[in-house]
């Protein structure tokens, strides 16, 4: 297998991951209430064994099983990538006390995980966290306390536990942040659902003196910026698979629209104009499919461009899944427009991914630094 082809047990995987999207992942999805967790559809996840592959695939079989989900049912895929992007942390820097108790429970489906990072004023500059996290002097134990308020934060407030990155040392940027996995019933640990555009659970965190200790550290104390950037170097070009598996479907639909629909005299696609649109949204997908697979293989790899890899696939799948999505619902016309609507649902869907993760233009800011930095080193 290179970066720019699957073998054939990964494309029968996709396949029957395609198949499970559809046949039992839609049922539970469908049965949820938009703008809260699905705890059923989750659950069926783990079941299914899908979770438990978030901790032992590399980023290329994440990508294949976001895009895949993302064909068929949307809800299922947003499910599955909170889980993995709230648990890795654990996962990757936890202590065995921490993985113990809670990835079994992520990998079955039992607890929700999220991944507390945006702030009202520190989106996408993370290095600008408020959130403090002030030496606790009340004895002799040890530990900090939380306050602030954390916004932006997929499934909260209905999550199980938090990845939480709080600010330890003032006034150093980066370099003064620590991650932290903070369990949702902490004392002083409230939250608010945020009505969306996006039909996923997303809210605010308010913190009020929520008490954490040593024992909940993820990683190393100050150390927790590299915590969250080596998450968003894995979840990245995965957010682009997820984005490639939302053009997908609409580029099907609108290939199977235009070769039926009646107008002018013959068929939609018998019209040069179509037939041109509906090339290029193959073109720009196929392109920005090659260049997800090419990262998620980078990073599996170890490549020392990962980062630059990322944020390019994540960039250019996020707008061109935007772009695809907009040209089908034109060529369907009012059709696409009614609620319930695939491409209606896409539609909605689609807008977020440019956001979050790091936003289109933080991603342009990444890959330039990452150029120039190669030319300073060459």
């Amino acid at each position: 297998m290179t970066a720019f082809s699957l073998d054939p047990a990964h494309t029968a995987w996709c396949a029957e991951l395609r198949t499970l999207a559809a046949e039992q992942l839609r049922p539970a999805a469908e049965k949820g209430e938009p703008g809260h967790v699905n705890r059923p559809l989750i659950a069926e996840l783990g079941r299914l064994g899908l979770l438990a592959r978030l901790f032992t695939s590399g980023a290329l079989d994440l990508c294949l099983m976001r895009e895949s989900l993302a064909r068929e049912c949307t809800e299922a895929e947003t499910a599955l990538a909170l889980q993995g992007l709230g648990a890795h942390p654990v996962h990757t820097y936890g202590t065995r006390a921490q993985r113990a108790h809670w990835l079994p429970r992520v990998s079955d489906g039992s607890a929700v995980a999220a991944f507390a990072l945006s702030e009202p004023g520190a989106g996408s500059d993370a290095a600008a966290l408020a959130l403090r996290a002030d030496v606790d002097g009340a004895d002799d134990s040890g530990g900090w306390r939380l306050t602030g308020e954390k916004c932006w934060i997929s499934n909260a407030p209905e999550a199980d536990f938090y990845t939480v990155f709080a600010r330890t040392t003032p006034g150093a940027g980066a370099r003064g942040v620590t991650a932290f996995l903070v369990p949702a019933d902490r004392p002083g640990l409230t939250g608010t659902p945020l009505d969306m555009l996006s039909p996923h659970p997303i809210g605010t965190l308010a913190f009020d003196a929520v008490r954490v200790t040593a024992e909940d550290v993820l990683g190393e104390t100050d150390r927790g910026f590299r915590v969250a950037m080596h998450t968003l170097n894995l979840f990245r070009p995965s957010v682009g698979a997820f984005a490639v598996g939302m053009a997908q479907a609409a580029l099907d639909m609108t290939l199977a629209h235009t070769a039926e629909r009646d107008a002018f005299g013959g068929k939609l696609r018998d019209l040069q104009t179509v037939a041109h649109q509906v090339a290029e949204m193959a073109l720009r997908t196929e392109a920005a499919r090659l260049m997800v697979y090419a990262a998620a293989a980078a990073y599996d790899e170890g490549a020392p461009d990962v980062p630059r890899r990322a944020a390019m696939a994540k960039l250019l799948a996020t707008e061109t899944a935007q772009y695809v999505v907009d040209a089908a619902v034109q060529l369907h016309g009012a059709r696409a427009l009614r609620r319930g609507h695939l491409l209606e649902h896409l539609y909605r869907e689609v807008r977020a991914p440019r956001i979050y993760e790091g936003a289109s233009e933080v991603q342009r800011a990444v890959i330039a630094k990452e150029l120039y930095a190669s030319v300073a080193a060459s």
